[in-house]
């Protein structure tokens, strides 16, 4: 008989999550039947050393809040999870835990998607994990981008409409707005966007946040993050499998 082989994810309050159907799907239709994908919802990233006891543990997906805190419980980090300084995958192989980057490659494959000439500088909301693999891809791109967050020296409450309209491409980074709490929304100045403007809003349930619905009503171009989910899901499989050889 194969060896059972298990993947699973690590989050806080993940029960809504993509990745255990995603995975599941994904089992049947290469009709892997020792293959098992687990939800592990820990309420402290300490927990995580009983995750790694499990037997036969190949890989784990990490999600909010965990991206930066896991780091300390990692024997490696690829390149591009060092220089982000997060981590959504890990692999283990030979008691070795690696951690990888995968929001990286996802947010880059949306960007290049949708992004358009004059989209040429940026606002990151949020300055959280996913926010540092957008930074990342920005870099990689050449393009400037300042940071609003509830702490930083620019904040919602100081954000003008000059910014708002001198940088053409926003990407809402922080978890304000995901189910269940779907009437939430950050507190932006809306009016001031554009049909120029392209919103990627790197979350994915609901399908339409309150924030992308409110951009959409002045006509700017709005993404959510579910293409990027995709994309970062088929990279994390590759790792597993490739390199785990």
């Amino acid at each position: 008989m194969d060896q059972q082989i298990k993947l699973g994810l690590i989050g806080k309050n993940i029960s809504y999550s993509f990745s255990k159907n995603y995975f599941e799907n994904k089992f049947k239709k290469l009709f892997l039947k020792n293959h098992t994908y687990e939800v592990f919802d820990l309420n402290d990233i300490a927990d995580v050393e009983q995750v790694f006891n499990n037997q036969n543990l190949t890989g784990l997906n990490v999600t909010i809040p965990f991206k930066e805190k896991i780091i300390p419980y990692l024997d490696e980090l690829s390149n591009e999870a060092e220089k982000i300084g997060a981590v959504n995958t890990i692999l283990i192989k030979d008691d070795i835990k690696k951690g990888f980057n995968t929001d990286a490659f996802g947010f880059e494959k949306t960007l290049l998607l949708h992004q358009k000439d004059i989209h040429q500088s940026a606002l990151i909301l949020g300055n959280g994990g996913a926010a540092k693999a957008v930074k990342y891809v920005l870099e990689k791109h050449d393009i400037p981008y300042q940071i609003v967050s509830r702490t930083g020296d620019l904040n919602f409450e100081n954000l003008t409409k000059e910014m708002v309209a001198d940088n053409l491409l926003i990407i809402q980074c922080t978890p304000v707005g995901t189910f269940p709490n779907v009437e939430d929304s950050l507190d932006f100045p809306f009016s001031d966007l554009t049909s120029k403007h392209l919103i990627i809003d790197l979350i994915y349930n609901p399908e339409y946040t309150s924030f992308i619905k409110m951009a959409a009503q002045n006509g700017s171009k709005t993404v959510n993050g579910f293409y990027m989910l995709e994309q970062q899901a088929e990279k994390a499989w590759e790792i597993w499998n490739v390199q785990k050889k």
